[in-house]
């Protein structure tokens, strides 16, 4: 017996409130018709109405949630732009995430997008060196802004801020408030006391 005709199948369907004149029942029923096809058992659909650069997306971090308990065995969506537009490291991450949990997924439209069949396990691993290199890419153009920042007189990326101590002290003593000396100076009111009382 083919196990894949007993699958519980979850469907993720997606708008956004600017896609004007588009409707997840156009997604929903063609995504129905291609597991009945199939045989598969829809046991699920999640449905936002979201920009996919959202991450707070309800019925999606609802998916994510049931994947974890294994609900469900196949995630299925029309496209991997209505799954996710948040860039392509979060994208392969929720795949990966799919995959630790024993979920597979297939996108409709992407017919390459499908971890159902043979070579179901070489584009999780493909996907996970994708991600690694992008995670790597990040790291180095961190490292390369801060090493920049220093160059320039910087510390955590952030401005070097040089105060004349006596001028705070004087200002101090004319009334001026913790705040005010902040806002003047371009300091912490808590960096402000600390020069007024002579600690810093």
């Amino acid at each position: 017996m083919d196990k894949s005709k007993s699958l519980r199948v979850a469907l993720y369907a997606r708008v956004s409130t600017r896609d004007k004149g588009q409707d997840t029942e156009n997604q929903l029923q063609q995504l129905r018709e291609f597991c009945r096809k199939q045989d598969w058992h829809i046991t699920q659909e999640y449905i936002d109405h979201a920009s996919g650069k959202r991450t707070d997306r309800p019925k999606f971090q609802q998916m994510l949630a049931d994947a974890s308990q294994r609900k469900f065995d196949l995630l299925v969506f029309w496209s991997l732009d209505r799954l996710t537009r948040e860039g392509a490291l979060a994208t392969l991450r929720y795949l990966e995430q799919l995959g630790s949990y024993g979920v597979r997924f297939r996108s409709y439209t992407e017919p390459y997008l499908d971890t159902l069949g043979a070579f179901g396990e070489a584009i999780i691993a493909v996907l996970g060196c994708i991600a690694k290199q992008e995670r790597q890419r990040i790291s180095e153009r961190v490292l390369a802004g801060l090493q920049r920042a220093r160059k320039e007189g910087r510390i955590g990326g952030r401005p070097r801020v040089v105060v004349n101590r006596d001028a705070v002290r004087r200002a101090r003593q004319t009334g001026a408030t913790y705040a005010a000396l902040a806002k003047q100076f371009g300091i912490s009111p808590m960096t402000a006391c600390n020069i007024a009382r002579g600690l810093l």
